[in-house]
């Protein structure tokens, strides 16, 4: 059932991506949104603690934690807050971010010195890259190939550390890309589509 499921979806989607050409771009976006849904492509889920929306002259500091995601240590060390940093300057042109891993309170620190308005706290909960030994039990439950990532953000007001945003992302590798092998490959997208929510566009 589940199959027969799959297949109407793909070829639903297929037809939809096909029509492309001639539709809207938001249809474009609705297709690839059911690709992810079925797996085909790149998908990620976006679960926040709030809705809260900053200014778009909000001034952001970001940081990673020092803590190694479980299941995979061979991350660079501050790819996280790098990664963040290319998504939210897109939107926020008043961002900096730290050059390596910092502690909370540090990171706290840095931002009110720079005169940041925020902290944006970035942190690998966990990762899972497809074809390494580490990851037997998981590849003999059927996820051989599967690159996977979740990450927790915290957004805090550097000058009253109020916890304003706690959001975690699961990011994972679809079929027709099963050829990546690197977590770090998941971060860009679903970290663009967080900082285009806090500004409150999509």
């Amino acid at each position: 059932m589940n199959f027969l499921r799959a297949v109407t979806t793909v070829s639903a989607v297929l037809g939809t991506l096909l029509l492309s050409a001639c539709m809207p771009s938001q249809m474009v976006e609705e297709g690839r949104h059911y690709l992810g849904d079925a797996r085909l492509v790149d998908n990620y889920q976006i679960q926040r603690g709030g809705n809260w929306r900053l200014q778009a002259d909000s001034r952001i500091y970001i940081a990673q934690s020092h803590f190694d995601p479980v299941g995979y240590s061979q991350a660079r060390p501050n790819i996280l807050a790098e990664e963040a940093f290319v998504a939210a300057v897109e939107v926020f042109p008043m961002v900096r971010r730290a050059e390596q891993p910092l502690g909370l309170e540090e990171a706290l620190l840095r931002a009110r010195q720079q005169g940041q308005d925020y902290l944006l706290y970035t942190r690998f909960a966990s990762a899972r890259a497809s074809g390494k030994s580490d990851q037997q039990t998981s590849d003999s439950q059927g996820n051989r190939g599967r690159d996977q990532v979740v990450l927790q953000m915290l957004l805090m007001e550097a000058s009253t550390e109020r916890l304003v945003d706690f959001t975690t992302i699961e990011s994972r590798t679809g079929f027709f890309n099963l050829s990546k092998s690197r977590p770090e490959d998941l971060l860009r997208e679903p970290m663009q589509a967080y900082t285009r929510q806090l500004l409150g566009s999509r």
